[in-house]
């Protein structure tokens, strides 16, 4: 298994409760097939430029251990959110 780093962007409009439950659907998701090791909430800030009609983005970064084939089916899930605006999903070293 390797490890990654997952960040994703969650929009201005989604409330707390909306983004915990985000927070434990796509650690539910990672879990079934790899191991998340943290969920780090940065929190609140201003995005440098409008992504989907939002100003302010909500980050979440979540490290885990995984096989190559839940990236793909992790990235779909993060598409198809709508509350999701943006994300990116990285191999880290060894």
């Amino acid at each position: 298994m390797n490890k990654y780093e997952s960040v994703i962007i969650i929009g201005q409009d989604v409330t707390e409760e909306g983004i915990k439950s985000l927070i434990a659907r796509f650690t539910d998701l990672i879990n079934t097939d790899g191991k998340v090791e943290n969920v780090q909430e940065v929190g609140r800030k201003k995005l440098a430029y409008e992504v989907k009609k939002n100003t302010e983005g909500y980050y979440v970064v979540f490290n885990f251990e995984a096989k190559p084939e839940l990236i793909a089916e992790l990235e779909r899930n993060y598409r198809i959110t709508d509350e999701v605006i943006k994300f990116i999903t990285v191999k880290l070293e060894d």
